[in-house]
């Protein structure tokens, strides 16, 4: 016979299966449509015409209008393409179901017009609001917050193809008790994360790992180092959290968000035609493709990694539907590979590890999420003590400073 305990634990097991499938299958979706609509945007549309897609015309006019059309859908769709990303946590409060259409498709046009946000966001919004709309009924006795830990598990191990990070993030916040160990409560949401991520992984795989050399031992001046290019990143990252909530009161006194968008699109514009194709769009794909460039030099990276950075303050400030995780790992990969490229003494496993570990945890503020996203960049176990070691000192640096967050504004 099992323990109440275990049987409590099995009940949720179903209903934490349900919504990592779902959390998945609408992230893959989602993701589908817009690569082929991306497709269609910026190879086939601009052949047909007999124009580059790299060009400066194209760039700044497919943006332009990627910023009209998407601040169209925030003005007139019910509920305006819900919250603002700028404004709100990764994770928060489910919204109103009425919000959801606006936004999938205010999502789907930024990423394939080629708006330099990621997926994250916008898709943890939707799962968690209709996880709590269809599970409240289906199941009335699992409470509003479970299910949102549940679609926001469920949705993390979908995006990144594990399991692995909802585990880490969510046994800091889901603390055990005398009634309910710590194991107990992550059983459910470790449960949707593996349903997430297995199903992703029937689609197909996200690739974050870069070629990098081989980091063979730790040494003690790789700690200096480490913590250096951390320093670095970090400072980087303050410099946008410094310039997102100015920017983004100053955009939107101009309260039309067609008005606002536009602006920020053709912004988003000029950027891509400075930084080139590399800096549009999510970066996860770009970020392969400068990691693979064997023409790319230190000055090279240094414009990526600034130009991506404008770019990501630009479009959370214009108010895009975006999540900011993504980006930052492109930016802290070109600024790793750039310091490399300046010091070929400190690896470049070591300086692009680093970099995207400070990156991710100024935008984020999560210890384990930015020691995830540097380990799976440069899958290195030898890495795993030195990037915790610098995680120290990395977290000193940010405590008690500001969040990269906007702050709300009276209509």
């Amino acid at each position: 016979m099992l323990h109440p305990r275990a049987r409590t634990m099995l009940l949720l097991s179903l209903p934490a299966l349900i919504i990592g499938v779902a959390s998945s299958l609408i992230l893959i979706a989602a993701m589908k449509v817009a690569s082929v609509f991306q497709q269609f945007l910026w190879q086939r549309l601009p052949a047909s015409i007999g124009i580059a897609y790299d060009s400066p015309f194209w760039i700044v006019g497919m943006l332009t209008l990627t910023g009209i059309v998407v601040g169209l859908i925030i003005r007139y769709s019910p509920g305006h393409a819900g919250p603002d990303p700028a404004i709100e946590p990764l994770i928060s409060m489910p919204v109103s179901p009425s919000a959801l259409p606006g936004l999938l498709l205010a999502l789907i046009i930024g990423l394939a017009g080629g708006v330099s946000l990621g997926p994250e966001h916008p898709i943890m919004t939707i799962n968690i609001a209709l996880a709590v709309a269809f599970g409240s009924r289906l199941f009335p006795r699992i409470t509003t917050l479970d299910w949102t830990i549940l679609a926001s598990a469920g949705t993390i191990g979908a995006l990144f193809g594990t399991p692995v990070a909802a585990a880490l993030i969510f046994s800091q916040t889901l603390s055990g008790s005398n009634d309910a160990p710590m194991w107990d409560r992550l059983f459910a949401p470790l449960m949707a994360a593996a349903a997430g991520s297995l199903t992703t992984s029937l689609f197909f795989h996200p690739h974050f790992s870069l070629p990098i050399a081989h980091y063979t031992q730790m040494r003690l001046v790789d700690i200096a180092s480490g913590a250096i290019v951390a320093a670095i990143a970090i400072a980087a990252g303050m410099v946008a959290v410094w310039c997102l909530p100015r920017l983004h009161e100053l955009l939107h006194r101009l309260k039309n968000p067609v008005l606002i968008l536009g602006i920020g699109g053709f912004i988003l514009g000029i950027l891509g035609v400075i930084g080139g194709p590399l800096t549009l769009f999510k970066g996860l794909n770009e970020m392969q493709q400068m990691a693979f460039s064997q023409t790319l030099g230190a000055g090279d990276y240094f414009t990526l990694a600034v130009v991506k950075l404008a770019a990501l303050v630009i479009a959370a400030a214009s108010g895009f539907r975006g999540g900011r995780i993504f980006p930052a790992v492109f930016i802290g990969a070109a600024l790793g590979l750039m310091l490399h490229a300046h010091v070929e003494a400190v690896p470049a496993a070591i300086t692009v590890s680093c970099a995207i570990l400070g990156l991710v945890l100024v935008v984020t503020r999560d210890g384990w999420l930015s020691l995830f996203m540097a380990a799976v960049v440069v899958p290195d176990t030898n890495l795993l003590p030195l990037l915790c070691i610098v995680m120290l000192p990395a977290w000193l640096l940010l405590a008690g400073k500001p969040l990269l967050a906007a702050n709300r504004h009276e209509p």
